[in-house]
């Protein structure tokens, strides 16, 4: 796909607006990037002119966004540029609008506490029932690396932690490669 993206700093300007849409639901809002530079001649930095963008985020991301984000919150926007030209009251406008992939709080200017959402759907996260015969081999050499007391080979034994930030049960839920590393996103 030969989509422009960008990542952009700046303010939220107005509130979240969320809806709900056949399609998933979208919250949108503006968000304001004004550039700040150092004058050597007044030896001060000054503020350039003030770009808006329309920040779409769909889905989850939607939904956490307006369970997050208030009007003045500094922020990081990274997505897909979409420029747009309409006719408006016989006069041709141009909107700029950012269809976010990540959005977070910018922490130069403060600090902010992640708090994981429960999903009410977890087909998409959990693992299946039945597992393949490479998942079994992957615990049975995860058993028998040493991680377990007295496990011998081929017994499937407590799963070792390969990234500590993970909870055992994050853990558990990620893909499992070969070598009983989990491969999949965080």
């Amino acid at each position: 796909m030969n989509d422009t993206v960008v990542t952009l700093v700046g303010n939220a300007a107005t509130g979240v607006d969320y809806r709900e849409t056949p399609t998933g639901g979208v919250a949108r809002f503006r968000f304001a990037v004004t550039p700040r530079r150092w004058d050597r001649r007044n030896s001060a930095w000054t503020d350039g002119s003030t770009s808006f963008y329309t920040v779409c985020a769909w889905r989850n991301l939607g939904a956490n966004l307006t369970a997050s984000v208030n009007v003045g919150d500094p922020l990081v926007v990274h997505g897909r540029l979409r420029v747009r030209d309409e006719t408006l009251d016989g006069q041709r406008r141009t909107f700029v609008d950012i269809d976010a992939v990540s959005i977070g709080h910018d922490l130069t200017w403060g600090t902010s506490a992640f708090k994981r959402v429960a999903r009410a759907n977890t087909a998409l996260t959990e693992r299946p029932v039945d597992m393949s015969a490479a998942a079994s081999a992957a615990n049975a050499a995860t058993a028998g690396n040493g991680s377990g007391s007295d496990a011998g080979p081929g017994a499937v034994g407590k799963p070792v932690h390969t990234q500590p930030w993970l909870s055992e049960q994050d853990e558990s839920a990620a893909p499992v490669g070969a070598a009983g590393v989990p491969t999949g996103p965080l």
